[in-house]
């Protein structure tokens, strides 16, 4: 109970991180995969991704139906670039809860970074009624991947020239 206790009292504290971290487990879980989960949270906000994809892989091992920790893992792969696989977790979190907001924002991050804009759209309007402030946000995502597709690609004309 302590090392819940313990991880909760760190989400509470870092308020500017919350928008980035994954959810606080829910109760009646396995100590175990709670355990892992928490180790999660903790390496995510240290920005360790591998060994916060290792502790919710942990979890969703221990739980399958965890949906927080496959959000974790997928939020996790994402920053360490892999998007495919971070597509598979989101997924996987959103067939167990399908309204699960951060889930949406963050699949509608990966589709972002993917290029996947039309996608990240779709995301979007699943997520405007669930909640305003999260669809803000990816709102915003989309609308910097849409500048950056539409900018011209940068070339050096001569060797002293920035990028």
């Amino acid at each position: 109970m302590l090392p819940i206790l313990i991880g909760l009292l760190l989400l509470a504290a870092a308020p500017a991180l919350a928008d980035m971290t994954p959810t606080p487990p829910p109760t009646g879980l396995p100590p175990a995969a709670e355990q892992q989960y928490v180790a999660g949270v903790t390496a995510t906000r240290a920005k360790e991704w591998s060994v916060a994809a290792a502790a919710f892989t942990r979890a969703v091992e221990l739980k399958p139906t965890y949906a927080e920790a496959w959000n974790g893992l997928g939020y996790a792969l994402r920053n360490q670039g892999k998007y495919a696989e971070s597509l598979e977790a989101y997924g996987e979190a959103l067939r167990l809860r399908p309204d699960y907001p951060e889930a949406l924002e963050y699949l509608g991050e990966a589709y972002v970074k993917m290029g996947r804009l039309a996608d990240a759209r779709r995301v979007l309007e699943r997520l405007k009624p669930l909640d305003p402030g999260r669809a803000r946000e990816l709102s915003e995502a989309i609308a910097r991947g849409s500048d950056r597709a539409h900018r011209p690609p940068r070339t050096r004309d001569w060797p002293g020239q920035r990028p």
